[in-house]
């Protein structure tokens, strides 16, 4: 087959030791707002968080060194659910399966519109660095079809 034709497999690089999931990339002011300077040391400096709710692998890298969700300096989503799904404005499960019951969405619309605004501090308040909006939107509309 002609290689033109063909989609190459991508390295995401990331792959968790523990669970197997493919890993978030994360930039060190993230790894810096969630794990302790002396947890952080054994670390690579190219990390991954590993978005597995269950898993309890919090961060780790090419090395397959990890660091637990026990050594986390503060709770954080997906690992900890009862932790703000939104931690820059401390949206939570419990705000979303409440607009999902009263068959509104005031409280998600609010907070994607902070969510998209100047204010969000999503590489140090996100454990993965990224935006909780996919996650908050993938969220209400699991709950919604239930």
């Amino acid at each position: 087959m002609n290689k033109a034709f063909t989609r190459e497999i991508e390295d995401h690089g990331g792959y968790c030791p523990t669970c197997g999931a493919v890993g978030t990339d994360v930039l060190q002011a993230t790894l810096a707002a969630h794990v302790p300077a002396e947890a952080r040391e054994h670390l690579a400096d190219s990390a991954w968080f590993c978005p597995h709710s269950t898993c309890a692998v919090a961060y780790f890298d090419r090395f397959d060194r990890t660091v637990g969700t026990d050594v986390l300096t503060q709770p954080v989503y997906p690992k900890d659910p009862a932790a703000p799904i939104c931690p820059c404005f401390g949206l939570t499960c419990d705000d979303i399966e409440a607009d999902v019951q009263e068959g509104v969405v005031t409280r998600v619309k609010a907070h994607l519109e902070q969510a998209n605004s100047g204010d969000a501090r999503c590489v140090t308040m996100s454990a993965s660095g990224q935006s909780c909006i996919p996650a908050v939107q993938r969220y209400f509309m699991k709950h919604r079809g239930q």
